[in-house]
């Protein structure tokens, strides 16, 4: 016959079981949702894109601040949509912009409430030599590669994108390579809207680099083994 120490010993057990269950899945809900990111932009659906985040979500991308459902809008169904798709919610023809996400990192708050996630990204894109309706000045083909330190809320039963936080490393010609990237190949944001009226809501302070010039994306996390948060200061070019 058990006794009360006992009941009580497994009632603690199951507990902390169900706990690092509910963590589990909370992280695999967070990786399929930043992978279901990925899928959609990759096929242009930006429409779905801006669905995935809170209503009071953000991106920050190539120095500037995107803020809230209209400034979501006006960067991937403003922006994007009209550069790579004339504006059209979905794949055109001719027009290839596949990303891979790797190295997922996700870690979820105790009160599994909000959460973190680090992933790699590595993309190629550009337009067929068919395409006759390509944006003028568009390039044809060409590499990219980044890092996503993003944050995560669970919102109304289900999490959402907070702020997707996406720092591009490097770009490069598919011909040449990224050792020979052009100068400003992909230029920062430099105004603001409305002054630009596809332009970020505020420009981020410091701005970010691009390649070559290097540094470190702060990690939203702790070393696995020695528990010390890496500190800007230890960072070398």
């Amino acid at each position: 016959m058990a006794t009360a120490e006992e009941f009580g010993r497994l009632a603690r057990q199951v507990a902390d079981l169900a706990k690092e269950v509910g963590l589990l899945r909370d992280v695999h809900a967070i990786r399929r949702l930043q992978h279901a990111y990925g899928y959609y932009l990759d096929k242009c659906l930006y429409d779905e894109v801006v669905d995935l985040f809170s209503e009071s979500g953000e991106v920050r991308f190539m120095g500037g601040v995107f803020k809230a459902r209209a400034g979501l809008r006006r960067l991937y169904c403003d922006r994007f949509r009209k550069n790579f798709t004339g504006g059209h919610n979905g794949p055109v023809y001719g027009f290839l912009l596949d990303h891979l996400l790797l190295q997922d990192i996700v870690d979820v708050a105790a009160n599994r409430q909000s959460a973190y996630g680090r992933f790699r990204c590595f993309m190629q894109a550009g337009s067929h030599e068919t395409k006759v309706d390509a944006r003028p000045g568009m390039r044809s083909q060409w590499w990219e590669g980044g890092i996503y330190e993003n944050e995560f809320v669970f919102e109304s039963g289900v999490w959402k994108i907070k702020v997707l936080n996406y720092r591009a490393i490097y770009h490069g010609l598919f011909e040449k390579g990224w050792a020979h990237t052009p100068a400003n190949f992909v230029p920062f944001f430099a105004e603001t809207f409305p002054n630009d009226p596809l332009g970020p809501d505020e420009l981020m302070v410091p701005r970010p680099v691009l390649w070559p010039e290097t540094d470190v994306m702060a990690f939203h996390y702790d070393h696995p083994v020695t528990g010390k948060r890496w500190k800007p200061s230890e960072a070398s070019n």
